[in-house]
C-alpha cells in the first residue's frame, strides 16, 4: 500500500482528532508570530487569512450541495481542506483572542472568550459538520471578519468608537451581500443560502452590536501595558521616577494593593496605555470607592489624553489627594465607554509609617 493510501485511511480514521490539532497549530503558530496590530504585515496576513476561508466555506457549501466538484489538481488537494480551514481559523482567532485580552479588563475579555469557545465546540460537533444548513464556521469566519475591521478602521479614522464600530458592521454585512450575490446563481435553495451564510453573520452583528452599546467590546487596538498606585511620581526630562512602597513579607515590590496613607500622602495612579501612531484618543480614569452600603460610589472621573506610537505604551498618571480609607476601584474607560483596565486597593490611613520604604522605578 503506498503512503498517500496510508495517509488517507489515517486521516479517515482520525479526521476530527486532526481538525483539532490543525485548530490548535494554528493558535501556537501565531501566539508565536503574534506582533503588534498595526503592522502593515500582520494586516495582510489578516486579510489573505480571511480570503482563504471565504473560499474555502464557498466551495464546501457548494461541493456539499453537489452544485461543484473539484477537479485536475483540486482532487488531490481537496480532501484536506477541512485542515487548512482549521489552521486558517485557529491562526485568526489566536491573533484576535490575543489582542482582545490585551485591550479589556478580565470580565470583558472571558464574555468574548466564552462565546468564541463555545462556538469552535459546536463546530467540533459531528452532526454540525455534515449539515448543509447549519454552518458554525460561517460564524467563526463572521467572528474574525468583524474583528478586522474592527481594527482596520480604527487606524484608518485614527479614533476608536461609534464611528469606526458602525464602519466595521456595515463592512462585515458587504461582505455577507457580496458572497450571497456570488452563491445565488448557483444555489436555487434560498432557504439554504439562509441558514448556512445569512443567519450566522447577522447573529454575530447582533451580538457584537449588543456588546458594543454595553460597553463589553473591548477597544482594540488600544491596551494598557502597565499600571499602579504609587506614593510619589516625578518627571525628570523625558523619565518618570513612580515611588513604590516595599513590603519585607512579601514577595511583590511594587504594585501594591494595600496603600498606607500618612498625613498629606496623595495617591499616584500611573499607566501606560498602547496606542498606534496613528491613533490619538482620549480614555476616562474613573475613581470609585465602596461605601458603607457595599457599593461602588464614583468619587472622581479624569480624561487623559493620550497619543499613539510608544512600543511601551503613552505614559499617562493622575492622583487623587482627598481620600477616605476604605476599598478602592480605578477603571479605565474609552470615551465611549467600553473598560479597558480596572485596578482594585485598600487605602489604610495610618499617623505615621516610620518602617515604611520605598522603591524607586523608572519609566
Amino acid at each position: 500500500m503506498k503512503w498517500t493510501e496510508q495517509f488517507s485511511e489515517f486521516r479517515k480514521k482520525n479526521e476530527a482528532k486532526l481538525d483539532i490539532t490543525f485548530f490548535i497549530c494554528g493558535f501556537v503558530f501565531d501566539a508565536w508570530m503574534v506582533a503588534f496590530p498595526d503592522e502593515p504585515l500582520v494586516i495582510l496576513q489578516q486579510a489573505l487569512y480571511l480570503f482563504i476561508i471565504a473560499m474555502l466555506i464557498h466551495y464546501e457549501l457548494l461541493f456539499r450541495l453537489e452544485k461543484w466538484h473539484p477537479s485536475n489538481f483540486a482532487v488531490k488537494i481537496w480532501p484536506y481542506q477541512n485542515f487548512a480551514l482549521h489552521f486558517c481559523l485557529g491562526t485568526l482567532l489566536n491573533v484576535y483572542s490575543l489582542f482582545y485580552i490585551k485591550s479589556a479588563s478580565i470580565f470583558s475579555s472571558a464574555a468574548f472568550l466564552f462565546l468564541m469557545i463555545l462556538m469552535i465546540f459546536m463546530n467540533e460537533l459531528p452532526f454540525v459538520k455534515k449539515s448543509t444548513k447549519v454552518n458554525l464556521k460561517v460564524g467563526l469566519y463572521s467572528i474574525c471578519l468583524f474583528s478586522f475591521f474592527s481594527i482596520v478602521y480604527p487606524l484608518i479614522f485614527g479614533f476608536i468608537g461609534l464611528v469606526p464600530f458602525c464602519f466595521s458592521v456595515l463592512s462585515t454585512l458587504a461582505i455577507l451581500f457580496v458572497q450571497l450575490r456570488s452563491l445565488r446563481n448557483l444555489v436555487t435553495e434560498p432557504g439554504l443560502l439562509f441558514h448556512a451564510i445569512f443567519a450566522p453573520v447577522v447573529t454575530v452583528v447582533i451580538i457584537f452590536t449588543s456588546f458594543f452599546f454595553l460597553g463589553l467590546i473591548p477597544p482594540v487596538p488600544l491596551s494598557v501595558k502597565e499600571q499602579g498606585i504609587y506614593h510619589k511620581l516625578e518627571k525628570r526630562d523625558s523619565h518618570y521616577y513612580l515611588y513604590a512602597e516595599m513590603d519585607e513579607n512579601s514577595f511583590w515590590d511594587f504594585g501594591k494593593t494595600t496603600f498606607h496613607a500618612e498625613p498629606g500622602d496623595k495617591i499616584y495612579f500611573y499607566s501606560q496605555i498602547f496606542s498606534p501612531g496613528r491613533i490619538s484618543d482620549k480614555v476616562i480614569v474613573h475613581w470609585f470607592r465602596k461605601n458603607n452600603k457595599g457599593d461602588w460610589e464614583n468619587m472622581d472621573k479624569v480624561p487623559v489624553a493620550i497619543r499613539g506610537g510608544r512600543e511601551e505604551g503613552f505614559r499617562a498618571f493622575t492622583f487623587k489627594s482627598n481620600f477616605d480609607a476604605g476599598e478602592w476601584k480605578i477603571l479605565v474607560e474609552t470615551s465611549s465607554g467600553a473598560e479597558i483596565s480596572r485596578l482594585y486597593f485598600n487605602v489604610v490611613k495610618v499617623d505615621q509609617a516610620p518602617s515604611r520604604t520605598f522603591k524607586v522605578l523608572e519609566r
